[in-house]
């Protein structure tokens, strides 16, 4: 996930299930952007792991990593991380060109977006996420005296905080169009929380905004605790994503955009597998099957 809001994340390091987990989407951003044939590139991916004692011995290479593309955590799992960032970055990208120039990252994590996109002129980067997690990812990017690409706000409140006061007060305008990102982090919320975040996001957003998301199909998760993604994951990181997801049934939060106007697209990561040539496929018993990808654009009046 890129977001970390339920875990803990510290200035020296990462503690807590969800503060790993965004330091295992940066192993698996550092290991796709050495790849040959890669997706997406994130030069700051690996020094955020390398930084983070709890992540110091992952792998950031897949030569690395003994068994290679074998490896379901950091073969498939990763290039399905890999992926995903591609395809959120170019959602970002194709958003940002009719005009938006406020891009908000909900639950930023370790997201460098505004320091490796080329972002038109004027973009200003919103990324909301906990003091600590901002703090970490401030000192290694200084330490790399790494120059952001847009105007880069950092945020710092958590979401199950007054989020949208703190984003208010750091300039957020509601009357312009908006591009906003939830990546990774609708899987650890309550139903009612993204219940709110959404219907939050959608009386923040003036016509012209744009949204992407990511949900799991409304199951029971426990049908997908052999998946091999899920238990290397628990084995050699020491991550049990299942317990971290909450497991209430979930909203049908792209319904709910569509009755409040918006235009919405699920589609699932293998169709961007497809549109890219390389990238997870279906497998047996498939943690990701129930993975879907929303975008959604609010008309202008």
């Amino acid at each position: 996930m890129a977001g970390t809001t339920p875990g803990n994340i510290g200035v020296d390091g990462v503690e807590g299930g969800v503060g790993l987990t965004a330091l295992m989407v940066a192993a698996a951003r550092a290991i796709e952007t050495h790849r040959h044939d890669t997706l997406a590139r994130d030069i700051y991916a690996e020094h955020f792991v390398l930084a983070a004692p709890a992540s110091a011995g992952w792998p950031v290479r897949m030569q690395q990593v003994p068994d290679g593309d074998a490896n379901p955590l950091w073969g498939r799992f990763a290039r399905y991380f890999g992926l995903r960032t591609r395809v959120l970055d170019d959602f970002l990208l194709r958003s940002v060109q009719p005009g938006a120039r406020q891009v908000v990252l909900l639950g930023a994590g370790l997201d460098s977006r505004a320091f490796r996109l080329d972002w038109p002129p004027g973009c200003v980067i919103f990324e909301i996420d906990r003091k600590g997690v901002l703090a970490f990812k401030h000192k290694v990017l200084d330490g790399l005296s790494a120059t952001p690409k847009a105007a880069r706000v950092p945020v710092p409140v958590d979401l199950r905080a007054d989020w949208v006061g703190a984003l208010a007060d750091a300039g957020f305008d509601p009357a312009a169009p908006s591009i906003w990102l939830a990546e990774g982090l609708l899987f650890y919320l309550p139903s009612a929380a993204e219940t709110y975040l959404i219907d939050t996001v959608d009386r923040l957003s003036a016509g012209g905004s744009a949204l992407a998301f990511e949900v799991k199909l409304d199951k029971d998760l426990l049908e997908y605790r052999d998946s091999p993604l899920y238990t290397s994951t628990t084995h050699q990181i020491g991550i049990d994503l299942l317990d971290l997801f909450d497991r209430e049934p979930r909203p049908d939060s792209t319904g709910d955009l569509g009755s409040k106007g918006w235009s919405t697209s699920v589609r699932t990561p293998f169709d961007f597998t497809r549109h890219h040539g390389r990238g997870p496929l279906p497998e047996q018993n498939d943690a990701l099957a129930g993975n879907r990808w929303v975008f959604a654009n609010k008309p202008r009046p």
